[in-house]
């Protein structure tokens, strides 16, 4: 049995990755690139890159494709079109990225580090009303928060 970590170490040399730094100059709101944030809604609703759609990993396989209730046609559209996947930290996108490229996918990178590495690199986070979201409340958002029932018991 893997664990989640040893899960997307595994998959990590088949997908491409990109750091937010490598993103900077960037102009979100006037590129091809597509900006997939793949958390729940509740979280992207709090935070996220301005120019990027919410499409939740739960349903992205539908959303990708189309025929489904799911489907998100400007991302089934984006098949040759780059794509960077965002997630908090890179895990998930990581794993999204994959599953895109299975699906066809050519262009499809994920976000090294995640939103809380684009955070740290000082790049611009909004809200759901497109209010510039401040760094450190950014960060506290963010923060790994697990519950002792979520540990490993000993």
């Amino acid at each position: 049995m893997k664990t989640y970590t040893q899960l997307v170490a595994d998959i990590l040399p088949q997908i491409d990755e990109v750091f937010p730094w490598d993103l900077e100059d960037i102009n979100l709101n006037d590129c091809e690139t597509l900006f997939l944030d793949i958390r729940e809604a509740s979280e992207f609703s709090v935070v996220h890159i301005e120019a990027s759609i919410n499409v939740p990993r739960g349903i992205l396989e539908s959303a990708c494709d189309w025929g489904y209730d799911d489907t998100v046609p400007e991302l089934a559209l984006s098949r040759e079109k780059p794509v960077i996947v965002i997630c908090r930290s890179g895990n998930r996108s990581a794993l999204a990225a994959w599953v895109m490229q299975t699906l066809g996918y050519q262009k499809v990178k994920s976000l090294k580090t995640g939103l809380r590495g684009w955070n740290d690199a000082d790049q611009p986070l909004v809200d759901n009303e497109g209010n510039a979201v401040d760094a450190d409340d950014a960060d506290e958002f963010f923060r790994n928060k697990p519950t002792t029932e979520q540990l490993m018991p000993s």
